[in-house]
């Protein structure tokens, strides 16, 4: 009976997740770039299999090689005790791209479920072939060769290039200065990078991605993957040529080297990895400054870029004591947190505190945009009329290549007699913020008596003052000795590998343990050997190539290592080498290999001594 329940509870739950799924997707899905002369695959999918009257538009650049298959998906899976459940279908297309450009795709139909339903539309940018593709079969040859037993980067390989979006500005002319990669190897990374000081410029960085995007790119004949590594937005400081220092990246490349020997081809998937350092440089980068034209506004702010300003005032009718707030607010795109703030006249008799300024910006490809808020705060300390004069903010136009002045309205204020008096709480901010009290301004002198400290009390010169330069002193030098120690014995790549080769076999031995339960027969005993052969060959400091059994046999000899041992370590290898061939119980005989592999290893580790 709880069975059936059961089941009729999972039924109805599948049922009720296929009939609230009423959204129909259709996606279409391909590359964002290729290369002329590359196959690649263009599908749709759609989230129901109750379809027809499926439609493609003409695909115009690109020649059909084949399609469209048809393909049905279905998957059900409970997570957390809630069941979903997902089925479709996809088309798919192979493309050939024959000519560069720019091709867009448009969106396909298709009827689901009795409704119809168009996918996205495809951008596709197609790059022209690589020059060094186009070379004879026999020169593919003999550069493929060269390039798998060459262990160098070249310049035309891996490069970093730093251009501006503009060479000649206004001084305070916000620009783009951006940091890109171009690479043909798949492996790279940066270990230490020198940016210039950018002398002459106010610079700010531009938030990028943890990950950079990777795409391709045709660069003076060649093909690249590239990205944005950096990009910097520069306001000139000042006039003249200024000068962007090159800057320094050192690059980590990881290549794979073909190698000869079979041994060495057979442990590292047909090559070697070797790791290339190679310190790149960027080329230095002239910016010509002009000075802003003659003739500023008297209340030229320093602002240059594109701006609006408009300004309030909390209220016109006080009384005295009151606070009133101006609120002043400049808008647009350019050097926001360097432009001055606007004057406000505020009338004899009004106690005046400094302006509150709100820095409301992010930072783009053509210097900060958003708000700069100021709000002015002043207490009327006299009944009567008065006025506040109309506030200007001028600024240096690039879009005109002028100057504009912004002129807001002047404000009448009535100021009343009020109860209130000096030592009253300003609370009419216009945020409610930074209260404060004006009786709390001045601090009066404390005539209440104090304590004095005697004579030879102070901290100056006692032996706690002493201790707190000693013992730092004292921490700096052991760590200096031990970091000293340390990289001494990094230094030697002999001494190190001697002392993790018992670690790297320990994580072979594991993974032979995972195929060991998997039941990979073959695999299993790969692994072990390459445990065994490479824990002597570090141990031993034995070259892969000069492995053999009887100069194992001659060097563990040399280190002490009892007959038995040896013996018994030769006798494994042999049986590591023939028991995949051999009749019997496979799943014992690994077994026993893996275990006498585990107890080999650790007897050697306590009999070599280095």
């Amino acid at each position: 009976m709880r069975k059936l329940i059961f089941l009729l509870v999972t039924i109805f739950i599948v049922n009720i997740n296929v009939f609230a799924d009423d959204n129909i997707s259709f996606t279409a899905k391909a590359p964002d770039v290729v290369v002329v002369g590359d196959q690649f695959r263009l599908s749709y999918t759609v989230n129901t299999q109750k379809i027809k009257d499926f439609r493609v538009p003409s695909i115009k650049g690109f020649e059909v090689l084949m399609g469209p298959t048809r393909s049905s998906f279905s998957n059900t899976q409970i997570v957390n005790g809630k069941m979903t459940s997902e089925k479709g279908i996809t088309f798919t297309y192979i493309l050939l791209a024959n000519a560069e450009g720019d091709f867009t795709i448009p969106g396909a139909t298709i009827v689901a479920d009795g409704g119809q339903a168009v996918s996205n539309s495809l951008k596709i940018k197609v790059l022209p072939p690589d020059q060094t593709a186009n070379t004879s079969s026999q020169g593919n040859r003999t550069n493929a060769n060269s390039t798998s037993s060459n262990s160098s980067v070249s310049n035309q390989d891996l490069f970093v290039t730093a251009s501006v979006t503009k060479s000649t500005v206004f001084e305070q002319e916000a620009f783009l200065l951006t940091y890109k990669v171009y690479t043909r190897e798949p492996r790279i990374g940066f270990d230490n990078i020198k940016w210039p000081d950018f002398k002459g410029f106010h610079s700010q960085e531009i938030d990028m991605p943890a990950n950079s995007k990777w795409t391709q790119e045709h660069y003076k004949g060649r093909n690249y993957s590239t990205a944005v590594y950096r990009q910097f937005v520069l306001f000139p400081q000042q006039t003249g040529k200024l000068t962007i220092e090159p800057a320094r990246f050192d690059a980590t490349i990881e290549k794979v080297i073909q190698t000869a020997d079979p041994f060495e081809a057979f442990f590292n998937g047909g090559g070697n990895v070797v790791t290339v350092k190679k310190a790149l440089t960027t080329p230095a980068i002239t910016i010509d400054v002009n000075a802003l034209p003659s003739g500023k506004p008297a209340g030229f702010s320093g602002g240059v870029g594109e701006f609006t300003m408009s300004a309030s005032i909390n209220s016109t009718d006080v009384k005295t004591n009151d606070a009133i707030t101006v609120k002043v607010v400049i808008s647009g795109t350019g050097n926001m947190k360097l432009i001055s703030d606007p004057e406000v006249e505020f009338p004899e008799g009004f106690e005046i505190y400094d302006p509150k300024v709100d820095n409301q910006v992010r930072l783009t490809s053509n210097g900060l945009t958003g708000n700069k808020i100021i709000e002015y705060l002043a207490i009327p300390r006299y009944a009567g009329d008065y006025k506040i004069p109309a506030i200007t903010f001028s600024y240096f136009d690039i879009k005109t290549k002028s100057y504009k002045t912004i002129t807001s309205e002047g404000y009448n204020i009535k100021v009343e007699k009020g109860a209130g008096n000096a030592d009253q709480v300003i609370a009419n901010f216009t945020n409610k913020e930074d209260l404060k009290i004006l009786g709390e301004d001045i601090r009066f002198i404390n005539q209440n008596s104090i304590d004095i400290t005697p004579k030879g009390k102070f901290f100056f010169d006692s032996i706690t003052y002493w201790l707190f330069y000693i013992i730092p002193a004292l921490a700096f030098l052991i760590f200096f000795i031990v970091y000293r120690k340390q990289a001494a014995e990094n230094a030697n790549v002999v001494k190190m590998r001697t002392k993790k080769a018992n670690k790297v076999a320990s994580k072979r031995l594991k993974l032979a343990g995972k195929l060991l339960s998997d039941n990979k027969k073959d695999a299993f005993y790969d692994e072990i050997l390459k445990a065994l052969w490479g824990y002597i060959s570090d141990k031993l400091s034995i070259p892969v190539s000069k492995l053999s059994k009887d100069n194992v046999e001659v060097k563990l000899r040399k280190h002490g290592v009892n007959d038995e041992l040896i013996s018994d370590f030769l006798n494994l290898l042999d049986e590591c080498e023939f028991a995949r061939f051999a009749p019997g119980d496979e799943n014992k005989k690994m077994d026993n290999v893996y275990t006498s592999s585990l107890s080999l290893i650790n007897k050697m580790e306590n009999t070599i001594k280095h």
